[in-house]
């Protein structure tokens, strides 16, 4: 009996393990769902290593949280996803996710870092996004060139992969800016100030 191999298209680049950073709220919650079903299940380009719902308890110290993200999710994913909603900007685990991700430890290696803005991100131009109202250490490695950002709208599986390897790529070739203060709390407002 033989058996037949059938490789999958897109993997052009090798599959990375993506942490996905995002507010868990009722609008981005399916968008996190639908990216991972369709890359990490059907497409099989990416291997998830996120934070499921329900998995951190809430009311544990906060350096408890942060460590637990690091040294339990974050230490062996390689690149970091950020799916960028209405309110993502203020959520304080976000911030946290990045930071923890992009820092270079003896324990764990600095992960890639990319931001896809979702259809729940408000907008008038739908080419646009306005900086201050994506997280704030994400836009500075923007400006610094560690990091990139996508608009959501393209689902084409081998864009995605490329989006993802080039991050991991460049974790390595640019230096990260991780000087923004960490939040303490969630944000409020209609956008973020240094």
């Amino acid at each position: 009996m033989s058996s037949l191999y059938v490789s999958n298209p897109f993997l052009q680049q090798p599959r990375h393990q993506i942490f996905v950073s995002y507010h868990h709220s009722a609008y981005d919650q399916p968008y996190r769902n639908h990216f991972e079903n369709l890359f990490a299940n059907i497409h099989d380009i990416i291997v998830s290593k996120s934070v499921q719902i329900g998995e951190i308890a809430p009311n544990i110290q906060t350096e408890t949280i942060r460590q637990k993200i690091r040294d339990e999710y974050l230490r062996d994913s390689t690149v970091t996803v950020v799916l960028i909603g209405a309110e993502t900007w203020k959520r304080k685990h976000v911030d946290w996710e990045i930071g923890s991700s992009i820092r270079q430890t003896q324990n764990n290696p600095r992960s890639g870092l990319l931001g896809i803005i979702l259809p729940s991100y408000p907008r008038n131009d739908q080419s646009k996004y306005n900086p201050y109202t994506i997280p704030p250490r994400l836009y500075d490695n923007i400006q610094c060139g560690f990091a990139k950002i996508y608009n959501w709208s393209n689902n084409n599986p081998a864009s995605v992969q490329k989006w993802i390897h080039e991050a991991f790529e460049r974790r390595n070739k640019v230096t990260p800016d991780n000087s923004f203060p960490n939040f303490v709390n969630n944000r409020t407002g209609e956008r973020w100030q240094k």
